[in-house]
């Protein structure tokens, strides 16, 4: 019995840390994200515009393991690489979460369609949604292929169909994002990396738009909305070796939006 409780001790020690890179984690489901992957006992770096903050983001190692990054600046991006290098410590990424977005709103939250949508708005939309998930993964694909690990790039329904709320610089920037992650499981996937795009539908968060209620009522079979906790389980399962010969798909999360 000492014997096999030796055994099992040296094996529990011997386990590797994994670690996760998640974009857009102060809220919703990044926030739950962070959470899921800190239970399972991953270390967990964090990247957003905004500074850490200890009563929105009470996880171990918040603050020191926090970059600072806005990723409507490609430039800025592709800078932070070597910082988020140096933060891993031994070269390796086990999962990079691309779950940072932005929808901007014109008056009283209006949709922004193609009319009402100039260059600007365009190129900041497709840097936070697109550009960056590309670069990122790019400048850290070594880390990435030492770790046999993955990418998890969250789209949108807004992705596939057109939304009563969601603008048309975030819907097409979604759409690439959803054909990003298919080139880039083709070339990745001969290295051992996997990646994966989860979908989400009308979620429970702060971002919510007024009027959801009618599509919740009309729209979504079962007839309520998604909890922050159901995507972030998904983005844990993909990220798990239950799931090793996923690669290049897009799940939806929606209670049946889709259909």
């Amino acid at each position: 019995m000492l014997r096999l409780f030796g055994r099992a001790a040296r094996f529990v020690m011997t386990q590797e840390t994994k670690t996760l890179l998640l974009t857009g984690a102060s809220r919703g489901i990044g926030h739950a994200t962070v959470k899921h992957f800190q239970a399972a006992g991953w270390r967990v770096f964090t990247a957003s515009r905004q500074n850490w903050a200890p009563d929105a983001c009470p996880w171990s190692e918040g603050e020191s393991n926090h970059i600072h990054l806005d990723l409507e600046d490609i430039a800025g991006v592709e800078n932070s690489v070597a910082l988020i290098k140096q933060k891993l410590g031994d070269g390796k990424l086990h999962a990079l979460v691309d779950n940072a977005g932005m929808s901007p709103k014109g008056a009283d939250g209006a949709r922004l369609g193609v009319l009402e949508t100039d260059y600007t708005t365009w190129l900041k939309v497709f840097n936070v949604n697109l550009f960056s998930s590309a670069l990122l993964a790019r400048g850290l694909f070594a880390e990435l292929k030492a770790a046999q690990g993955c990418v998890i790039n969250v789209t949108s329904i807004a992705g596939s169909k057109v939304h009563p709320f969601a603008g048309v610089a975030y819907a097409t920037s979604k759409a690439a994002l959803s054909a990003l992650t298919r080139e880039m499981a083709y070339d990745f996937g001969p290295h051992g990396v996997r990646v994966n795009a989860i979908a989400p539908g009308e979620i429970d968060t702060a971002i919510l738009s007024a009027g959801t209620e009618a599509i919740v009522e009309n729209s979504i079979p079962m007839h309520r909305l998604g909890k922050p906790e159901e995507v972030a389980s998904l983005v844990y399962f993909l990220c798990t070796s239950g799931a090793s010969y996923v690669n290049g798909s897009e799940i939806h999360v929606n209670g049946g939006q889709h259909v």
